[in-house]
């Protein structure tokens, strides 16, 4: 039986989707049958995973829409581990409003994790930032959690309200288990980031935050902007091995 994991954060720009990205190739790579699910109405996936066609192809919003089937709409990637289910005709659209309302009042993106579930699939869920009614659906039929966290000041301002609505979306979803709190963007020279990352460690309970930081490398921006993984491009660079070692984590508990 596979499971969902949904990757949530309270504002943008603090990695979420690369985050997505590279932990779902990452657990491809150690051979776990991954389904990398685009929730976000921008669909930044498809840049980063090397999708990034003028056109969006279709994908999650034309399956709930019922445009199109699921079986049609999910991707192969360069990793025989893992498929792709973008956005879809959302991201072109701009009709973000309209797919917010499609899926907080619909059960078909539920049925569509109990399906990748039946299928022993461990469905990494992008979702969009903060917590409006796309996230909340997510939320509502996910599995597990984790919560990137930029290691910025303003981060920590943020921390109580996403733990506060995981707490909340575990009360009417009581399978829902939060995994942790992922430290990215770290700079090893900057002080005020290493002070950040040592604050959110000493306020919250050590099994709330990943061993593992992921830092602020050149190779991940690059690697995003050519439309691929930092795990696969450049896999020796420090941002990758820390990907690779939450996977490793993260593979061991969603069993």
């Amino acid at each position: 039986m596979g499971t969902v994991l949904a990757v949530v954060s309270q504002k943008g720009g603090v990695g979420k989707t690369t985050t997505a990205i590279n932990l779902a190739s990452a657990l491809a790579l150690r051979g776990r049958k991954t389904l990398l699910v685009d929730v976000d109405p921008q669909g930044a996936v498809r840049h980063g995973i090397g999708l990034g066609e003028d056109i969006a192809q279709p994908g999650l919003a034309d399956v709930l829409s019922g445009a199109r089937e699921l079986q049609d709409v999910v991707l192969p990637t360069p990793l025989p581990w893992l498929r792709v289910l973008l956005a879809g005709s959302v991201s072109e659209s701009g009709e973000h409003e309209s797919y917010g309302t499609l899926i907080s009042g619909s059960e078909r993106l539920a049925e569509l994790f109990d399906r990748a579930r039946a299928r022993g699939y461990l469905v990494v869920v992008d979702t969009p930032p903060g917590l409006g009614p796309v996230t909340r659906k997510v939320l509502s039929a996910a599995d597990h959690v984790l919560v990137p966290l930029q290691c910025e000041p303003l981060a920590l301002q943020t921390t109580t309200q996403i733990l506060r609505a995981v707490r909340e979306a575990s009360r009417a979803n009581p399978r829902l288990a939060l995994e942790g709190i992922l430290l990215t963007m770290l700079e090893p020279a900057s002080e005020l980031s290493q002070r950040v990352a040592s604050y959110v460690r000493d306020q919250l309970p050590p099994e709330l935050v990943f061993e593992v930081a992921i830092p602020r490398t050149v190779a991940t921006a690059d690697a995003f902007a050519a439309g691929q993984p930092v795990v696969l491009r450049s896999p020796d660079d420090d941002a990758s091995v820390a990907y690779r070692q939450v996977a490793e984590v993260l593979d061991g508990r969603l069993r």
